[in-house]
Order: structure tokens, then sequence, then C-alpha cells
């Protein structure tokens, strides 16, 4: 069975905007720029996935994702995300993907073992695979077989959302849980326990992103 890993990408010079106040622009872009090579490099590695798709309307996002390897769908500037994972999942069904795990790029902590995790998570045959955060409330990761399954519904309350949807189609949800799928970096606090963890040294991938003075 094919499974395609897709990673929906904004622009990065408009990445963590709710860290305005505490990172510079530049921070945020490199912040951001880190984290997608990171999940990029996971998935593209990673000996379960058949191939990696970089979905994104950022010129420069797609051109790291090349760079690596991956394939790219170029969106347009009005797209959002829900309609863009539709079209690449539309994609992904013609090119006749068996599964599809969608994977934000702003999981910098995501390695290997979460990604074998999720697909041993998943069932035979049709089903739903879902990681939400650390206030169970939005979808981190999803693996859903066959592509295009359900809906997508990203967004405050999605976690909620995207299990009503498989349950009303009578298809088996599994949660995959993970405290490094759970941090997604949004807030000031995501910021300080990402730069806690990463100064522990058990990430040498990664580098620490202090505050700076914004004024």
């Amino acid at each position: 069975m094919s499974i395609w890993a897709v990673i929906p990408v904004k622009p990065l010079n408009r990445a963590k905007s709710r860290l305005a106040h505490v990172l510079s622009p530049e921070q945020r872009f490199e912040f951001a720029r880190m984290m997608l090579l990171q999940v990029l490099s996971v998935t593209i590695n990673s000996p379960r996935i058949t191939g990696v798709v970089v979905i994104s309307r950022d010129t420069r996002a797609i051109g790291i994702a090349r760079e690596m390897g991956a394939k790219t769908i170029q969106e347009s500037s009005y797209s959002d995300l829900n309609p863009a994972l539709e079209r690449a999942t539309s994609v992904l069904q013609a090119w006749r993907a068996g599964a599809i795990l969608i994977i934000p790029a702003d999981l910098p902590f995501i390695n290997h073992v979460d990604i074998d995790g999720i697909v041993d998570a998943s069932e035979e045959g049709t089903c739903v695979v879902l990681s939400t955060d650390r206030h169970a409330d939005g979808t981190n990761v999803m693996f859903v077989r066959p592509p295009g399954l359900i809906e997508y519904a990203y967004g405050v309350g999605s976690f909620r959302r995207h299990i009503e949807a498989a349950d009303n189609l009578g298809v088996l949800v599994t949660t995959y849980e993970s405290e490094r799928v759970m941090l997604d970096i949004d807030e000031p606090h995501d910021l300080e326990e990402y730069n806690r963890l990463v100064a522990s040294g058990a990430y040498e991938h990664l580098k620490v992103f202090l505050p700076d003075m914004i004024t």
C-alpha cells in the first residue's frame, strides 16, 4: 500500500504570527524554515512513506521542498488550508495513493517512531488515525485510508469534527498519542517549552530561538 505524506505550508514570512511580540520577523522566518526542513527530513527518510507532497503558495517553501526531493503543488494566493488539502488529495487520488498522512510543518519534534506508530495504529481497510494537540482541540496529524474518505475540517475544534465525520460514515477512528506530536509551536508558552527541550540536548538538529526585543 502506498502512503503519501502531505505537508501544507503557510508563507514562511508570515508564519508564527502569534509569536510576533517575542520573535523578530527574521527569527520567525528562520524558525518556520527550520521546522519545515525537519518535517521534510523525517517524512522523506521514512521507509513507511512512499512519497512526500508539499502544498504551499510560498515559492521559497516550494523551492526548499523540491531541493529535498519532495513533490510540490503551488497554491493560489487565495487558498485556505482545507481547500488546499482537498486539492492535494485529488492529486494523490489520481496517482492511486493508498493512504494519505497529513503533517503540518510546525511539528519540530516528530520523528520516525511517530510515523511508524501512526501507520501501525491504522487498521486494515478503511480507517482514520488522528493525533491531537495538547489541548485536545486541533488535529496535528491525520492518517486517512483511502484518501478523500472524510471532509477536512481543520481549524478550532477540528479534532472533534474529524472524529464526527468518520463516525457519521461508520469508519473506525484510532487515536495516536505522543508528546512529540502534540507540541506544535504557536504561542509564547509553546516556544518556552520548545526552547527547554532543545536546551536539554536531546534534539541536536534543532536550535534555541530566544525572544528578541520587539519594539
